[in-house]
């Protein structure tokens, strides 16, 4: 499937994570949208509003840097879908995926959830929507990199 600037909003799951939306949005293109998530305690949220967007008929892509209990990016995706979007994409680097993760990713309007494999996800623990990445090239470049005394940060400069 291609996509264009005007089929992408990168949205950010919560005001922590708007640098990195904005990072994404200046790689890949598209639009940016927020969610205004209220902390009802200190484990609970609520997701209120969506900033900026507009989302009707677009692919929302959120990327996050973990998925714990999957509270706050499932409550960021039924906003994002109330908003009209068409299809849900997220990315996370560490799937923690604890408690009842799984099935709030499962009932969620999300296409898919790609993870590394920083933190493993056993047989049992994966879902349809859920796909793992591996981290093991990247640790490899560094070790060798740390190990012959080159640039680590150089491994990021020609990443996407």
């Amino acid at each position: 499937m291609n996509l264009t600037d005007d089929d992408i909003v990168v949205v950010s799951p919560d005001e922590g994570s708007i640098k990195r939306a904005i990072g994404h949005v200046k790689r890949l293109g598209g639009r940016l949208a927020i969610v205004d998530k209220r902390r009802a305690s200190a484990t609970e949220t609520k997701q209120e509003n969506i900033i900026g967007g507009p989302l009707d008929g677009r692919v929302a892509l959120m990327f996050d840097d973990m998925i714990s209990t999957a509270g706050s990016i499932c409550g960021a995706a039924r906003l994002v879908q109330e908003a009209g979007a068409r299809e849900i994409h997220v990315a996370a680097t560490h799937g923690i995926l604890c408690g009842p993760a799984l099935e709030r990713i499962e009932e969620a309007p999300i296409t898919s959830v790609v993870l590394t494999d920083s933190v493993p996800v056993e047989g049992d623990r994966k879902i349809p929507q859920i796909q793992i990445l591996t981290v093991a090239p990247l640790l490899a470049e560094a070790i060798k990199r740390i190990h012959h005394d080159q640039s680590i940060s150089a491994i990021f400069s020609n990443s996407v």
